[in-house]
């Protein structure tokens, strides 16, 4: 070897060696062992005490202890979480910033004529987290003993039944309306603005019932306050056994599938949302974890990022088409 060929090949071996450099520092930067060096915000586009409120809660607590920094829960309650999701599609795309959903995410693409974001290019799927089973539920002075009686209640007396939601667009509300259209029965919507304001007018016997999340149903329903008749899942709920789904009560095929799932701005580094994908799906399968979500009356789901973005694409276009024919709209 020639000294010009000695030279090249030492200016070749630094260059490659700088490039190596800049790579690894770049994917540390990324993904490294320091991530997170501060505490991350987990953003809940809803009030405290709601369903993704309690799921995100259970969530941040065992992420704290296995990241060694503090998750804080952000709540941005606001138009149907348009509010909060807003402010999360808009933030630092750096893993510091995690957005818990639920199924009305999807909602929100037919809901709203113009959003400040689009709810599936703004977004990059890290991770479905749970299935919480609607449970349709009555108020004690409604006669129904099942869903039969109901349906029948419900046909001879139309127009006078009426349903409480956590608000226009919610998935109480859209599982009422599906329900409505697949039995042939007019049930009226009544929107308030969460589960607690429904439960007063239920007790007091001004609205009838409602198609309530499990994980805030099930303390009512022990103290016999509300009778269930059937979930709106697929299949029956561990934590309500003894509830027979809507299906297996005279309506086949009706499912109504109420998710939740974390998010992250679109542009997060790929390498950083699996980072945070084999973090969270770790503490989803972690036993205190899964007791805590299925006593809660949450179905504790995972998914890998890609999965998550496909199924909310599909979501937007299922969830969209009941929006269409209930005719709601938020703006």
């Amino acid at each position: 070897m020639n000294r010009d060929q000695q030279q090249g090949f030492a200016v070749n071996r630094i260059i490659m060696g700088a490039l190596l450099a800049c790579f690894f520092s770049a994917a540390h930067a990324q993904t490294g062992p320091t991530f997170p060096a501060h505490p991350v915000r987990f953003i809940v586009p809803f009030t405290p005490g709601s369903a993704t409120d309690a799921l995100a809660r259970v969530l941040s607590q065992k992420l704290s202890e296995v990241w060694g920094e503090q998750l804080v829960v952000d709540n941005r309650a606001g138009a149907g979480s348009v509010v909060g999701t807003g402010i999360a599609a808009k933030s630092v795309p750096d893993g510091y910033t995690l957005l818990m959903v639920s199924a009305s995410h999807a909602v929100n693409a037919t809901l709203y004529s113009k959003l400040p974001f689009d709810p599936a290019k703004d977004f990059a799927g890290v991770t479905l987290v749970a299935s919480i089973p609607n449970v349709l539920s009555l108020g004690t002075h409604v006669p129904a003993k099942n869903v039969q009686e109901l349906i029948a209640l419900a046909k001879t007396q139309p127009g006078k039944l009426t349903y409480g939601s956590a608000g226009i667009g919610s998935a109480s509300h859209l599982n009422g309306e599906l329900f409505n259209s697949t039995v042939g029965v007019k049930m009226v919507h009544v929107p308030f603005k969460g589960f607690a304001e429904q439960l007063t007018e239920i007790f007091a016997g001004r609205v009838d019932l409602t198609w309530a999340p499990q994980i805030l149903a099930m303390p009512h329903i022990k103290s016999g306050r509300l009778r269930p008749l059937a979930v709106s899942t697929a299949k029956r709920s561990t934590a309500l056994p003894e509830v027979p789904t809507v299906a297996e009560s005279g309506v086949p095929g009706f499912v109504f599938d109420p998710w939740f799932a974390v998010l992250v701005p679109a542009t997060t580094p790929k390498p950083l949302i699996a980072k945070l994908n084999a973090d969270i799906v770790k503490v989803l399968q972690m036993p205190d974890v899964r007791e805590k979500l299925l006593a809660q009356g949450a179905e504790p789901v995972s998914s890998t990022p890609a999965e998550l973005d496909a199924y909310v694409r599909n979501e937007i276009v299922k969830l969209g088409k009941i929006v269409r024919d209930s005719g709601a709209r938020a703006d």
